[in-house]
């Protein structure tokens, strides 16, 4: 078979002009923006350093936004918030070293997260690499190894002519599902060196789809369609795949009870007859999930919080649908589908028989009603109310994002959400500091509406600094700081298991005058006034924080037999 009628997309004459003559005064790092640009990116998030000036001295020729934080870590956290907001892969620039290796907490977020994240690091000069020791500032033997475990590739660029492919290659990696970080990596004297090489227009960096095998989904929907009590547990990856839509037709078609993860917030519509909610730390659902004889599991590993500290024993068959294939029958045997929770669902909805249960929504109603006694006989009105006036303060559609939190572990089981992919935390990787940086990410990711970000004190501090970044960018992020005097969760922990805390009790600044230092205006509220302080700066364009000084606590667990 021949290929010479191939047909060939000739240059214009004006681009091969612009590839023959490219403007003057061009380095390695406008071959970095000039591809972001053409892959689609509008804003990038970092922090400059001595390795990286090249790129940071591209990206003003550039029309690029950027949006600088004051810390490595927090900068990750926002481009994880951006990545999850619209779904493209978010820049990150960073320094060499130190700088980079900052970072890896919040690319361990974004992996866990499936939240795509394009991290370029500099590099020491080409010299350097290899593992030699030859003394440049900032230098590791293998700096891409401290990545390689956490990110979903490592690409390390050692010419000008590979920056294009190499990012391009990243990019669709970051993308194709499941999405995630990703980590590219640029020398010096790359990035910093003339290049004549033609201006980057638009690479080609389609990400792969993952379609289900038809004849794994034909099983499953003969499972489905012929089970006495099915059930359905929605994770992250049908909010990451934006298939809320088809879960939703589904779980009707079938009258199948839901119950999201935390990390799936959203994807079944809360106040639903079908809706078990998010009370997956309690053991009435627990036990009705174990009750189903065919569990769908869409978009979650079932890990370790999704089955209540993996006490969660089924006796009936699962079928799981997971894109990320370590994650695939991990924690349970099932039929497992290595899929994107979207198009397996719509292979789904095209071959399931349409079931009829009248007593499905009674069951529903009868586990919520036990979830409400159960959580009614601990005396923790202050905790419910302070939840009931967030929402009531936040906007419908407006994103939240929580740090961990006593309030945050609240939310996750007790908030509704009121729409997909509105509510995040950091509750994969579980690390301190997310909620006002991811705040700060989301902001120019959806101008129009104001952001929410809720922490604690202790996690306040980790990220305190970014109050320069959100006035210096008027970023419409309002900051609600919970100030109970330590880490309230750990104190609680330790409590309960040796009878009295120790490193938990923290000092702590006047967040409301340090706010003002900033430029930033700040209000101390009261659970009594929380939802009229939280509104009025929720509808105030800026930044802005309100501190609640409370002590909440925990509803009882029921994993503990």
């Amino acid at each position: 078979m021949t290929r010479d009628h191939d047909p060939v997309l000739r240059p214009t004459a004006a681009q091969t002009s612009a590839a023959l003559h490219p403007p003057p005064g061009r380095t390695g790092g406008d071959l970095v923006v000039e591809t972001l640009a053409g892959l689609g990116a509008t804003t990038v998030f970092g922090l400059p350093g001595q390795h990286a000036l090249g790129v940071f001295d591209a990206l003003r020729r550039s029309d690029l936004r950027y949006v600088g934080l004051r810390m490595e870590n927090n900068a990750g956290f926002a481009a994880d918030a951006y990545g999850r907001i619209t779904g493209e892969a978010a820049p990150l620039l960073l320094s060499t070293g130190p700088g980079a290796l900052m970072s890896l907490p919040a690319l361990q977020e974004a992996a866990a997260a499936s939240a795509p994240v394009l991290a370029i690091s500099s590099q020491v000069p080409v010299a350097g690499l290899g593992g030699g020791r030859h003394g440049y500032l900032h230098e590791l033997p293998d700096q891409a190894a401290s990545f390689r475990g956490v990110v979903k590739s490592v690409h390390t660029v050692r010419t000008q002519s590979q920056i294009p492919s190499a990012i391009a290659a990243a990019w669709k990696s970051a993308l194709s599902v499941p999405h995630g970080p990703v980590w590219v990596e640029i020398p010096q004297d790359v990035l910093l060196a003339e290049t004549h090489l033609p201006v980057v227009t638009a690479p080609d960096a389609t990400p792969d789809e993952l379609p289900p095998r038809p004849e794994l989904t034909a099983v499953a929907a003969d499972l489905l369609s012929n089970a006495a009590r099915p059930a359905i547990v929605a994770g992250g990856g049908v909010v990451r795949s934006d298939a809320s839509g088809k879960l939703l037709a589904l779980a009707e078609k079938l009258r199948a009870p839901v119950v999201t993860t935390f990390g799936g917030k959203g994807a079944f519509p809360w106040e639903h007859p079908l809706s078990l909610q998010s009370w997956l730390e309690d053991r009435h659902t627990t036990d009705f999930l174990e009750d189903a004889d065919v569990l769908l599991v869409v978009g979650s590993g079932l890990g370790e919080l999704s089955s209540n500290y993996h006490t969660f024993q089924p006796r009936g068959r699962i079928v799981q649908i997971e894109a990320d294939l370590g994650k695939l029958e991990s924690n349970h045997p099932a039929l497992g589908i290595h899929a994107d929770a979207r198009l397996a669902l719509q292979a789904l909805l095209e071959t399931v028989s349409e079931r009829t249960d009248p007593a499905a929504a009674g069951r529903v109603r009868e586990v919520l009603g036990k979830v409400r006694e159960r959580i009614a006989s601990q005396d923790l009105a202050l905790e419910q109310d302070v939840l009931a006036s967030v929402r009531r303060a936040l906007p419908d559609g407006s994103p939240s994002f929580w740090d961990m939190t006593i309030l945050a572990y609240w939310a996750w089981s007790a908030f509704d959400p009121r729409g997909a992919n509105t509510l995040h935390s950091a509750q994969g990787a579980g690390g301190l500091g997310y909620g006002f940086p991811a705040a700060l990410g989301a902001a120019p990711a959806d101008p129009g509406r104001p952001v929410l970000a809720v922490s604690g004190d202790g996690g306040a501090l980790y990220s305190i600094a970014e109050l320069a970044t959100a006035r210096q960018h008027d970023l419409d992020v309002t900051w609600l700081i919970v100030d109970d005097g330590g880490y309230g969760i750990l104190r609680e922990y330790m409590t309960d298991a040796f009878g009295t805390p120790a490193a938990t009790e923290l000092t702590r600044p006047d967040f409301v005058a340090l706010a003002e230092s900033f430029g930033v205006p700040g209000v101390r509220t009261s659970p009594e006034t929380l939802e009229e302080d939280l509104a009025k700066a929720l509808a105030t364009p800026g930044p802005s924080v309100v501190v609640l000084p409370a002590v909440l606590r925990m509803f009882a667990p029921t994993h503990r037999r």
